[in-house]
């Protein structure tokens, strides 16, 4: 795996998750959420800005983060399959916040010591926004696990659901590894004891089941996508396609 494709893959997992929270701006159910889960997408959004600007200068070719974003087809693009997934009702939302986010967080504190100086620097500013977001998505599946009879079915049903997409965040391919071994990207099958630790405690207060590790999903490295992302990316990039070159 090149440093390019690295870089991009976290821009990818970034911008679809962001782009995904925006999707719940004017209808959360209440308004303080509302503004709550704008700001986690900004926050994702900003992320992928930067890995973006830092991918087009390592690949050479002129292009900016708006033709990373807005230019490639679903085909071209490399994120987890769990980030592309549909909001669903707010408990699957909030499943998917805590799942990715709980596994963000410790990765970007490790990529702290990359000998990659700008993922360093990356990882120095995004990982106290995880840190938030662990948070808020923890005290929230709590508050529905251990809320009422519906919440408690809702949050249980979203980890039975979303659970099969976790394992393709800890998969580390052949390419990857030579990243690993050069210290510039963290090793991802490290990571899992902080993530089983982040969900072992919220799903015991939240009182809901840890679901069965079994067969995993995978592919969003490997630009294999559900028919989600299409239709995510034909509603993100109809303007700029629609106008190109134009600035506002």
């Amino acid at each position: 795996m090149s440093l390019f494709s690295f870089v991009l893959g976290l821009a990818d997992d970034a911008l679809i998750l962001g782009h995904r929270l925006s999707e719940w701006s004017g209808k959360a159910p209440m308004l303080e959420e509302d503004i709550a889960l704008s700001n986690l997408g900004l926050d994702l959004i900003g992320q992928a800005r930067l890995y973006y600007q830092y991918a087009a200068e390592i690949e050479g070719k002129g292009g900016s983060e708006d033709d990373l974003a807005y230019l490639r087809d679903e085909h071209a693009y490399t994120n987890l399959l769990l980030v592309e997934q549909q909001n669903g009702d707010f408990a699957v939302t909030m499943v998917r916040q805590l799942l990715y986010a709980a596994f963000a967080h410790p990765y970007l504190q490790a990529m702290q010591g990359s000998r990659d100086q700008r993922l360093a620097e990356i990882a120095a500013k995004a990982v106290k926004e995880m840190a938030y977001h662990v948070r808020h998505a923890s005290e929230w599946v709590i508050r529905l696990g251990d809320g009422t009879q519906e919440s408690h079915a809702r949050a249980q049903i979203a980890f039975d659901d979303l659970w099969m997409y976790t394992g393709e965040m800890f998969h580390v391919s052949d390419d990857e590894r030579a990243l690993i071994a050069q210290g510039i990207a963290p090793d991802r099958a490290a990571i899992k004891p902080a993530w089983d630790l982040t969900l072992h405690r919220v799903l015991r207060e939240a009182t809901l089941q840890r679901p069965k590790d079994g067969w995993m999903q995978t592919g969003g490295r490997t630009r294999q996508h559900t028919e989600h992302l299409g239709r995510l990316l034909a509603e993100m990039q109809v303007i700029h396609r629609a106008h190109p070159g134009v600035t506002w």
